[in-house]
């Protein structure tokens, strides 16, 4: 059995749309956010999927201590509730220390685990009993040094902490020579985890993390990408049966504060949805 993921009112799951999980990687302004948003829920309308609005008020993990973090979680949780509102779409981002969870939970309607945190037993804890307390969904991202049947342990930790509402989302494994590897054999693995041993709900679904899985890593103090390769990974993502998209996107990749090398421009988001739509479509 497969457990569905309610993000507000948008439902992600087998037998419902490709959802996708798109935006800025960090949100750099009200202004920008809005136009993002305003340009990806108009491509995702188009095509006939859900569309929930993502950004990260901070970027905790960066190369240079000199890079930009972000606008910060006040600023940042005003700027979501603003851009809710606006767009009328359901929001994510990404949390960094338990005693975000609350304040989080009580804006955004996705509280999103970062890869590297996956196994941070607090963090996923606090998310998921902030995310029971205020009727929110849990995503957590699967750490690049985790294998798929390794997932069960911060399932089974945010299940046991409350929260039976989870996305799993795949981002690429660590590979030999600066770059990341997606594993399409572990993702459809990971699709069939057996979590009968803490609960009856089921695998939760699961999100391909199309631009995240561009990277490359250790390319010096910004980390270089191959964004050319966006298309093909969504569409064999797709293919596979996915249940969800994450894809940051950006008016000006070049200019952007943070994963300037594999954010895609409004163009290229637009051809990697109708695509994806029409190979689900197909499906």
């Amino acid at each position: 059995m497969n457990r569905i993921c309610t993000i507000d009112q948008t439902i992600i799951g087998l037998h419902h749309p490709l959802a996708v999980v798109a935006g800025p990687c960090t949100l750099e302004s009200l202004e920008m956010g809005v136009t993002v948003g305003k340009h990806c829920k108009a491509v995702c309308e188009a095509a006939g999927l859900p569309y929930i609005f993502k950004a990260s008020f901070d970027k905790a993990n960066r190369s240079s201590i000199s890079s930009k973090r972000g606008i910060g979680i006040e600023q940042g949780l005003g700027h979501f509730a603003a851009i809710k509102q606006e767009l009328g779409v359901p929001t994510t981002t990404d949390i960094h220390a338990p005693e975000q969870a609350e304040a989080i939970a009580a804006i955004v309607d996705l509280i999103q685990i970062p890869a590297f945190l996956c196994r941070q037993t607090d963090l996923v804890v606090a998310s998921a009993q902030a995310c029971k307390a205020h009727n929110r969904a849990l995503n957590i991202k699967k750490g690049q040094f985790l294998s798929p049947g390794e997932m069960i342990g911060p399932i089974r930790k945010a299940t046991e902490a409350g929260c039976n509402n989870i996305m799993l989302t795949e981002r690429g494994t660590f590979f030999g020579y600066h770059r990341l590897v997606n594993d399409f054999i572990g993702i459809a693995d990971m699709m069939e985890l057996d979590c009968s041993a803490f609960t009856d709900q089921g695998s939760p679904p699961i999100c391909f993390d199309v631009t995240h899985s561009t990277q490359l890593p250790g390319s010096g103090e910004q980390t270089g990408g191959r964004p050319d390769r966006a298309l093909q990974l969504a569409k064999a993502a797709t293919a596979i049966g996915v249940h969800a998209l994450f894809i940051e996107c950006h008016p000006n990749p070049k200019e952007a504060w943070s994963d300037g090398a594999t954010q895609l421009n409004f163009e290229d988001f637009e051809r990697v949805i109708t695509q994806a739509a029409a190979i689900r479509s197909a499906l």
